[in-house]
């Protein structure tokens, strides 16, 4: 793979002081950064853990890992890192064959990075002919885009764009995808976009941003089982996690800060009794103490130098 890809990765990383806050790291302790990309989390934090912590990174995806691994070779790190290459929704998996016993720290940064995107051949791009991929993954995963186009009913289709793209014309668009797909496979990203601009009414085109945004975000969310593997990436890091670790989640869509918010808050309860009970039968004690009740959001300041952060959300919890 061509290091000329390296510099793409360097993106400013958003909300910097808020996540190391959060993780609240010492000297000597393990961080582990489960969505690892460019790094720019994980050299700050190696600042503080250093010299004798761990950091871990993982990432799906080869041009993250060997982006990471060029910024890391070329930062003053004094402490050795320990990249992973894998789905941290298989995190049980990647760190017991990695023989790490706990972690301190763990981070989820759930933004996509911009080289994924605009990678032609990945085929995440509303621009252009590239096949419709959008596998993180295409060397363990089998499902596309296309596939996807291709065999999910109107019923289904509407589903996921509702879902996971909030497109609010997603039953006419799965409309047009199922009539067109009878006389022509759709294949390249550039009939996808033509099929969704005939969907949507000109009127409504004229505002929003790009008339495929949500149509292809829901696609990717859908071929990379994302919603499902951040549920369980998310519980098994909170199982990896010491007593007094904390975990430090952002994320950028609804449907994701849903998710962490509904698992902390979860983890966070302790006695499901019924509240007529006298007293707790059930025995359940929490796992989470919330650190931030409401979502930390980007400021003024923060949104000039990285607009990247515009719709981000940081929620942090402890380990009891």
């Amino acid at each position: 793979m061509s290091s000329t890809l390296t510099p793409e990765y360097r993106h400013t990383p958003v909300m910097l002081s808020e996540v190391l806050e959060g993780l609240h790291l010492e000297p000597g302790e393990t961080f582990l950064d489960c969505t690892l990309g460019g790094a720019g989390h994980s050299i700050e934090a190696a600042t503080i853990i250093a010299p004798d912590g761990l950091l871990i990174g993982i990432d799906q995806d080869d041009m993250a890992l060997e982006a990471a691994e060029e910024r890391l070779s070329a930062s003053p790190l004094q402490t050795q890192p320990l990249l992973l290459k894998g789905n941290f929704g298989d995190l049980d998996t990647l760190l017991i064959e990695a023989q790490v016993p706990s972690i301190d720290a763990v981070l989820f940064d759930l933004g996509v990075s911009s080289p994924q995107l605009d990678f032609f051949e990945r085929g995440f791009s509303y621009k252009g002919n590239a096949r419709l991929d959008m596998r993180m993954d295409p060397g363990t995963q089998t499902k596309t885009a296309a596939e996807v186009i291709a065999t999910y009913n109107e019923k289904d289709l509407t589903r996921i764009l509702r879902a996971y793209g909030e497109e609010k014309w997603a039953s006419r668009i799965a409309q047009f995808i199922v009539s067109s797909r009878e006389s022509q496979a759709i294949e390249t990203a550039d009939q996808l976009v033509e099929l969704i601009k005939a969907a949507i009414p000109a009127s409504a085109r004229r505002t929003g941003g790009h008339p495929a945004k949500q149509t292809f975000q829901a696609l990717r969310i859908e071929v990379n089982a994302e919603m499902e593997v951040l549920e369980r990436g998310l519980e098994a890091a909170v199982r990896w996690l010491a007593p007094g670790g904390r975990i430090v989640v952002i994320s950028y869509h609804s449907l994701e800060d849903r998710i962490v918010k509904s698992l902390f808050s979860e983890l966070s309860k302790g006695c499901i009794c019924p509240p007529d009970l006298p007293v707790c039968v059930c025995g359940t004690k929490p796992v989470l103490k919330l650190v931030t009740r409401k979502p930390l959001v980007p400021n003024d300041e923060e949104l000039l130098v990285n607009p990247r952060a515009k719709s981000a959300k940081i929620r942090v919890a402890e380990k009891l």
